[in-house]
């Protein structure tokens, strides 16, 4: 309320304002509106001091100090202000005086520091007249320690890059027992670098060191190339168990002796010596000790089985064939020069040469026994299959294994080609006579099973598929031939159907055993040819059997053998009317039951087809027998009359009647 009243009567507080109060009565009064405080209130009043920020400041000035609105303090305002003003210049000049005061003491400080720097300037310039010499051999010692620095650098990395650490030295020159490590292979990359980089250096101006630390690397290198093949050396003399371990840094030192091929050929052999002699000692233990605990058996507990024999010891090498062979490519797998599958072969082959003369004895004692034609051709194709197969793993080179393994399958091959000849020959021999029967004899049955046999175990060997067709011509020209011949011998003495029958059922069932095997196709197409070779010779004697039990056999030979000059049938003898119509009687005979009139080898025969052929075939062979004696009596140039009264039958009803 104080401050609305002080800005109400804000007009007393200005000069001239207790004389305008003492007027105010007159001015509202008079009312006249030319009197110039009436023009000045006015003004005032119309003042809009919400945009006067000066006298709103002034007055909020005002407010902190006039608290009370009356008429004694709106009179002493104007001194009150006036020593409020006083109050504060007199409280600015204090402060002012404090910095004055402030002001000088820095300036005394700032003149005693110009005053220090000037002396120190004096001081510094005196010094520098007198240390200028001094300072010009320091300029020159720093430039000559920088270019010594440099110097030193370039030594630094000279001797980093072309020589080699004393530890590097000590493990490379290490002692003769002392085990070969990571470290050695770096040291001995490191010295290879070096020796490399030796020769860009060589280019240079700088021949002479080059020289000098291509020699020092040369003895160097030599020097750790023979401890690592002494080494190597000692540690393939250590692998000589059955199971193998190849060591990584065995490995690496292989790598390593590449670039020095005596050292690493020494080093193979020394490998394949140890591994050697550890595979004839499994392969002994294999035949006579077993396994370990005895399981597997001993080997030569089956040697009463000639083939489980034969085929657990190639088994075995095969297996340790194959494990050698992994063992030489963990331990050249790192190796690059050229030649390393033919090194892997070589060695391989000198392990497993160990084994060659155990094993050809055994297998020797084996096929000289002659287990059989038979076992003999399984053996002989079990060699095959394992020579085929060993040498898919170390080559087609010549090893020993291969060869010994080559020599046995021939042997073997030999021995079981001369057992099929001498049972040939036994039966060529002592031919046998058919059996009444007309079947096979009991000679062609036994070496029919023989043949069987070895073809069955032709067709079930591993072998690959052209090595076993090319023994399949061979095995049986050995078996066939002799059989086909000692047939025919067999048969000499027989009549023509007898022969004919025994031939075809010989032939039948050797044509039913190829049947059953591959690679027989042209062996069939010959017996099937043979087979209709004789019969055609039972289809004309069952034909002629029949025209003669049926009385037109006479008269059909009459017909085919007659000529125009000779004139008519019907006036040539036994070819009248009568004599024909006789023979139709028993031909009718033969129509009512034309089974009756069979020949008796036709009974025998193994196969019914090869009988029912016969019997259609022959029967056919009548029916135009019969259709040429039709055709001759009803001819009138022969003269018969009446000639259906002499064939009542034509031959299309003969033929009806004989389907």
């Amino acid at each position: 309320m104080s401050e609305s009243l002080l800005v109400a009567e804000g007009p007393s507080l200005l000069p001239g304002a207790s004389t305008s109060a003492s007027s105010e009565g007159n001015v509202g009064g008079t009312g006249a509106s030319g009197n110039p405080l009436s023009r000045k209130l006015h003004k005032i009043l119309e003042t809009r001091l919400d945009n006067d920020k000066e006298m709103l400041e002034a007055l909020k000035a005002l407010s902190n100090f006039f608290t009370e609105n009356s008429l004694r303090t709106r009179r002493n305002l104007r001194g009150d202000i006036e020593r409020r003003s006083l109050s504060i210049n007199e409280e600015f000049v204090c402060i002012f005086k404090n910095v004055k005061e402030e002001l000088e003491s820095i300036h005394e400080d700032v003149q005693a520091m110009s005053n220090c720097c000037q002396d120190m300037t004096s001081r510094l310039k005196a010094a520098k007249e007198q240390t200028q010499d001094l300072i010009v051999k320091t300029t020159k010692l720093q430039a000559e320690n920088q270019r010594l620095e440099i110097r030193a650098q370039v030594a630094n990395a000279f001797l980093s890059k072309f020589q080699l650490t004393q530890e590097e030295m000590n493990v490379l020159r290490g002692t003769r027992e002392g085990p070969v490590t990571e470290t050695f292979f770096k040291a001995l990359g490191r010295v290879k670098q070096i020796r490399n980089d030796v020769k860009v250096l060589l280019r240079t101006n700088q021949q002479t060191a080059g020289l000098e630390i291509m020699e020092q690397m040369a003895l160097l290198q030599e020097t750790a190339y023979e401890r690592l093949y002494r080494w190597a050396q000692s540690e393939c003399r250590t692998l000589t168990q059955e199971s193998c371990d190849v060591s990584p840094v065995l490995t690496q030192a292989l790598e390593a002796l590449q670039d020095r091929p005596v050292l690493y050929k020494y080093t193979l052999d020394e490998f394949g010596t140890a591994r050697r002699n550890a595979v004839v000692r499994g392969f002994i233990d294999a035949l006579t000790r077993g396994g370990p605990g005895g399981t597997p058996r001993p080997i030569e507990m089956y040697s009463h089985d000639p083939l489980r024999y034969v085929g657990d010891m190639l088994a075995w090498l095969h297996q340790a064939t194959a494990s050698e062979k992994e063992h030489l490519d963990a331990l050249l797998k790192l190796v690059t020069i050229q030649g390393v599958e033919e090194n892997i072969q070589e060695v391989v082959g000198h392990i497993t040469e160990g084994v060659c003369r155990p094993l050809k004895v055994r297998i020797e004692q084996v096929i000289i026994s002659e287990p059989g034609a038979v076992l003999l051709y399984k053996i002989s194709n079990l060699l095959k299959f394992y020579h085929h197969t060993v040498s898919g793993i170390i080559g087609n080179s010549a090893t020993t294994l291969l060869t010994t393994i080559e020599e046995m399958h021939l042997l073997s091959k030999k021995i079981f080609f001369n057992s099929l000849n001498l049972h040939a020959s036994k039966l060529m021999d002592k031919v046998e006579l058919p059996p009444s029967d007309l079947g096979p004899s009991s000679g062609l049955n036994q070496t029919l099973v023989l043949l069987r046999e070895v073809l069955a175990s032709h067709d079930s060997s591993v072998v690959p598929l052209d090595a076993r067709q090319a023994d399949f011509a061979q095995i049986l020209s050995c078996i066939l031939d002799p059989l086909l011949q000692m047939c025919t011998v067999s048969a000499s003495n027989l009549g023509t159907a007898d022969m004919a029958t025994y031939m075809v059922n010989s032939l039948y069932m050797m044509k039913t055993t190829l049947a059953l095997f591959e690679f027989t196709d042209k062996r069939l197409e010959m017996l099937q040819f043979q087979i209709e070779a004789h019969l055609d010779t039972l289809i004309n004697e069952q034909a002629s059997f029949v025209l003669t039990r049926a009385g037109l056999s006479y008269i059909f030979s009459i017909i085919q053998q007659h000529k125009p000059e000779q004139g008519p049938l019907a006036n040539l003898p036994s070819m009248d009317s009568v004599s024909l119509k006789a023979a139709v009687v028993q031909f009718d005979r033969y129509l009512a039951a034309p089974d009756n009139l069979l020949m008796p080898q036709l009974n025998f025969f193994l196969s019914a087809t090869v009988k029912e052929h016969i019997i259609k075939q022959s029967t056919e062979m009548v029916c135009r027998a019969y259709s040429e004696l039709y055709a001759a009596v009803i001819n009138p140039v022969n003269e018969y009359k009446d000639p259906e009264t002499i064939l009542h039958r034509t031959p299309q009803q003969v033929q009806t009647l004989l389907s």
